[in-house]
């Protein structure tokens, strides 16, 4: 029985009694009723009705617990690896969303007795440095009860000529749950991914995708505006080198945004106007009434080439300062995925502005959209068995 029924049938006697206890629409009951899942902001009114009825209910009791299976929560979600956006549906993603705002709730995410990943091993894996994906891979899954190991590259056999192949096969070898790869080679994680018979998450891949972070970005705006479909969000900088560009145009275009791309031409890959964005060389067209500002690092050194005059010079023309952000023309919130370069592509009195600035809130959100994707991709497994 899902959740949304036990607490309809159970406490209120029904979808007419719920309607009439809660003051709700009979077809909104009848809603909740069909789909398993009660969306959130409904639930400080259930918790108190339930309270006249002599039932005591606290928010664990509107998610799927650790013997529920997903499917429970109104999608069955089956997917083994997160490897790409592409490899998701809607229903995916809103579920994804959906355990990753569950776990916004610090009494949720540090609460000793949610042990989704009791017995299970993640390994973090990461061939590229990265202090908040890493850590926060390694704080989400603790939290959730897992044992983790983070890999120290550095010192490892890799270090010694082994081959991905062959790490891959001693990996498989100590039976780990999930691997959490980080790699300067675009498919390295999916080819991991064929080669072990546990889980694989991409957590940045060359030039390719950044998954997770995408899912972070999705879920920090969507707890700014309590919606996605239908704002204006404009990724500025370096897109031609950037995954995390690539991952968010993809998601943000199936959750109906409208996406714009700016940065000057040597740095826009020429098959951007494809992806179903609108592109932009001049910051001031292309930030007019955008809601959400993604600035990208400057990465040198994936460059080979001098494809900005200087870091001056870039800063003046596409670097997010109070001038540049005023050609939005409305109050916008800015992000960046980091780490950031002050003076860069973004000034300090934009990223320090509280006001305005998201930047905190992803990585605070980075943890909790990473324990819903490791609580999803282990409710997976044991479903699949």
């Amino acid at each position: 029985m899902t959740y949304s029924k036990n607490i309809i049938d159970n406490i209120f006697g029904g979808i007419r009694p719920a309607s009439r206890a809660l003051d709700k629409a009979a077809t909104t009951i009848q809603g909740w009723y069909d789909s398993g899942t009660i969306p959130q902001k409904h639930w400080a009114g259930i918790i108190s009705a339930a309270k006249v009825f002599n039932h005591s209910l606290s928010s664990e009791d509107f998610f799927p617990q650790q013997t529920t299976k997903l499917g429970s929560f109104g999608y069955p979600f089956n997917k083994i690896h997160c490897l790409s956006i592409g490899d998701f549906n809607r229903p995916d993603i809103e579920t994804l969303l959906s355990l990753g705002e569950h776990y916004l709730d610090l009494n949720i995410q540090k609460n000793p007795n949610n042990r989704v990943l009791k017995g299970k091993t993640l390994i973090n894996l990461f061939f590229e440095n990265s202090t908040r994906t890493e850590k926060s891979f390694e704080l989400a899954a603790k939290r959730l009860g897992a044992d983790t190991i983070s890999m120290q590259i550095a010192s490892s056999s890799i270090k010694k000529g082994e081959t991905l192949m062959d790490t891959a096969a001693t990996l498989n070898a100590m039976n780990p749950d999930i691997l959490v790869v980080r790699h300067s080679a675009s498919g390295a994680p999916a080819l991991l991914a064929q080669k072990v018979s546990c889980s694989v998450i991409n957590a940045g891949d060359g030039m390719h995708e950044h998954p997770t972070q995408a899912l972070l970005d999705a879920l920090t705006i969507k707890s700014a505006f309590k919606k996605i479909s239908g704002l204006r969000i404009a990724i500025c900088g370096d897109i031609l080198h950037s995954r995390v560009a690539r991952s968010n145009v993809k998601l943000l275009n199936m959750l109906g945004a409208e996406v714009r791309l700016i940065g000057p031409k040597t740095l826009l890959p020429p098959e951007a106007k494809t992806w179903g964005v609108s592109v932009f060389n001049n910051m001031k067209e292309g930030l007019e009434d955008c809601d959400i500002v993604i600035m990208l690092r400057l990465q040198l050194e994936r460059m080979s080439d001098a494809l900005i005059p200087s870091k001056r010079e870039y800063f003046h023309f596409y670097g997010l300062d109070k001038e540049k952000i005023a050609y939005t023309k409305k109050k916008t919130f800015v992000m960046h995925p980091g780490p950031m370069n002050r003076g860069v592509e973004i000034s300090s009195e934009i990223a320090d502005d509280e006001q305005i600035s998201l930047i905190k809130k992803q990585v605070e959100t980075g943890v909790a959209m990473r324990m819903g994707i490791l609580h999803a991709l282990s409710e997976s497994q044991d479903n699949n068995k």
